[in-house]
């Protein structure tokens, strides 16, 4: 310890009385309830004495969120003296819960503050950690969450004093009087590695990544899922931080300049969180920084405050999803692995945010691939964290399923596109068994394409309108109907050569059924995914006999003559050309004089025949014709 870090240690010692834990553990009443102060700001010390100290504690119950490093009380060996209650199962505590030896309380994180005030759960004693006093104010550094109303309503306060805790601005500190006993600790703060990303978790930060406009705010939960997440967003611009935990991840996009909580429309420039956990830059990079403040979860997970802040983006994760949408997290089946903590606090205030998207992400298998965790129906035993009503985005490697204000049906076929492949066609099976899907559903064959994600762009239509072109989707089918039914009369005869009345399920489905080589269709959307509407399509089947591909494609009346239809049928024919497809064929009317112009504006060599009112087209890719 250097000169001036030594005479700053003794300014503060000078404010507060330090005893020995056991002076501390004395005063202890038995019987009474102790509440550990969580994560990165557990008070270590305080627990290492509780295991060499038992014959202080008779007949205690123990509560805690999640806490970094050992947890004694919750070990057989202290069976009669702790009985463990976790308001979030974190891997220390795993295990007693598993065997019966610890209790789970599920409750979301929001509620736990008020349910200590309230004393519907009285703390008879707040062990918690703290950094080293200013101004008659002892700061809770890097975990305020649900510690600010532990040590605030019990009756018993017993602070560890550590040096190496960083101070933290916002609602973080406490009085110093209101600390019975102070220990001192002096010992670096509990760190938590970052994962390494998978092509699995990239993947999915990427999709993520997709539903982040520029000037968002994001809240990301704990794991290789939400880093990654993170990681993928390097590219975004002046988004904004309200979350309830921050990582190294959220340093890495302050420092790119990605984050600058500029736009936010509630704490502008300031990032929000109620607990930090990661490595030591991450504990150096907050210490008494004006721009990040802490606040307890009871705030920083209200819906409602939540709601105020436009485009808030909540990314959380999950076990498993079943087809209607029900979304597990708290456990393995029967068997409890973590707990509800923010996610359903954050996936109702973000569903209440203008511009807001509340996102389950998850990746579609677990065991090595062997178990898809999106499922006909929950493990048996499996809770729901976020019901089926609250869901609106699902993310997965495999893409994006948007579900909120979607039926049953179109529900269970939105899922099944985002299951790994293999796992579709058992998928499939089970819905039609459950009567989620049409009794009549094309299966899925038994070599399963993988979606083209690759093939996705955004354009400009002439109107400047934003239009994004992507292949189709089996789940496409309920927005290709409306696409049929917004035709006119004079447009469906042009394309059907018929006026036809109807395009029943058998033939939608058969216009969504694509393998993405042989058949190919490209659909023209327009808005954001929840509301997403088609107004264009363009499709090829192949001829393998010939070599050639009959085409077609359709605009939405309101949309034509706008370039939809040019860049639909030449992004068709450049796949087509990519496939190694000789050419397309088609059936125009004689009088369709658009269409015509927009097959011939395709290039290559053009054959053309009229019969009877109709131009049998046929375009040859290469110039000389000979495919």
């Amino acid at each position: 310890m250097n000169v001036c870090t030594e005479n700053h240690q003794q300014e503060w010692m000078q404010e507060i009385r330090c005893v020995s834990v056991v002076e501390a553990f004395r005063h202890i009443v038995r019987g009474s309830r102790i509440f550990i102060g969580s994560g990165a700001a557990a008070p270590l010390s305080l627990i290492e004495a509780m295991d060499a100290h038992p014959k202080y504690f008779v007949d205690h119950e123990v509560v805690s969120l999640l806490t970094e490093g050992p947890a004694p009380y919750a070990s057989e060996k202290h069976t009669g003296r702790f009985r463990y209650n976790a308001l979030f199962i974190g891997g220390n505590v795993r295990a007693a819960v598993e065997t019966g030896l610890a209790d789970y309380t599920p409750i979301f994180l929001s509620e736990i503050p008020e349910m200590f005030r309230s004393r519907q759960m009285p703390i008879g004693v707040a062990m918690i950690q703290v950094a080293p006093p200013q101004d008659g104010m002892c700061s809770l550094g890097v975990a305020v969450d649900v510690v600010k109303a532990a040590a605030e309503s019990a009756d018993l306060v017993i602070a560890e004093v550590n040096p190496q805790m960083p101070a933290t601005r916002g609602d973080s500190c406490i009085p110093v009087k209101d600390i019975d006993y102070f220990v001192l600790g002096d010992h670096p703060i509990p760190e938590l590695s970052s994962r390494a990303m998978t092509p699995e978790t990239r993947q999915i930060g990427k999709n993520i990544a997709k539903l982040v406009e520029d000037g968002s705010t994001i809240q990301a939960g704990i794991g290789a899922i939400p880093d990654a997440a993170l990681a993928m967003l390097a590219g975004k611009k002046d988004l904004g931080v309200h979350t309830e935990m921050m990582s190294d991840g959220f340093i890495d996009l302050i420092e790119q300049g990605v984050i600058t909580n500029k736009l936010k429309t509630k704490h502008q420039g300031i990032s929000v969180t109620s607990f930090l956990l990661g490595s030591s830059r991450l504990y150096d990079f907050v210490r008494d920084r004006a721009d990040i403040e802490l606040y307890p979860c009871d705030y920083t997970n209200d819906p409602y405050v939540i709601g105020q802040i436009d485009k808030m983006v909540a990314i959380n994760t999950a076990v498993e999803v079943d087809l209607t949408g029900q979304v597990c997290s708290d456990s393995i089946g029967a068997r409890f692995y973590s707990g509800i903590g923010g996610q359903v606090d954050f996936i109702r205030g973000a569903a209440r945010s203008k511009g807001g998207k509340p996102i389950i992400a998850l990746p579609s298998t677990a065991k090595n691939g062997t178990v898809s965790r999106i499922k006909p129906r929950l493990q048996r035993g499996g809770g729901v964290v976020t019901t089926r009503g609250d869901v609106h985005y699902v993310v997965t490697e495999w893409g994006i399923a948007s579900l909120h204000g979607k039926t049953v049906r179109e529900r269970a076929m939105a899922l099944i596109e985002i299951a790994h492949p293999k796992f579709r066609p058992w998928l499939l099976a089970e819905a039609k068994q459950h009567k989620y899907v049409y009794a009549d559903q094309a299966d899925h064959p038994l070599s399963i394409p993988v979606y083209p994600q690759e093939l996705e762009a955004c354009v400009k239509d002439r109107q400047g309108a934003h239009i994004l072109i992507r292949p189709v989707r089996l789940s496409d089918e309920d927005q290709m109907h409306d696409l049929f039914y917004s035709m006119s009369d004079e447009s469906l005869y042009q394309r059907f050569f018929a006026y036809t009345q109807s395009v029943p399920h058998a033939s939608l489905q058969n216009l969504c059924t694509v393998d993405y080589h042989k058949t190919m269709a490209l659909v023209a959307c327009v808005g954001e995914l929840d509301s997403e509407r088609i107004i264009g399509m363009a499709r090829y089947v192949l001829n393998e006999k010939t070599g050639f591909a009959e085409a077609e494609f359709a605009v939405a009346d309101q949309f034509q003559n706008r370039g939809i239809g040019t860049t639909l049928i030449s992004r068709l024919a450049d796949i087509a050309r990519s496939n190694g497809i000789c050419g397309f064929i088609a059936d125009v009317l004689s009088n369709n004089a658009q269409m015509l112009h927009l097959f011939r504006k395709l290039g290559g060599h053009h054959e053309s025949r009229c019969n009877q009112g109709i131009y049998s087209l046929k375009i040859c890719f290469e110039e000389d014709g000979t495919g």
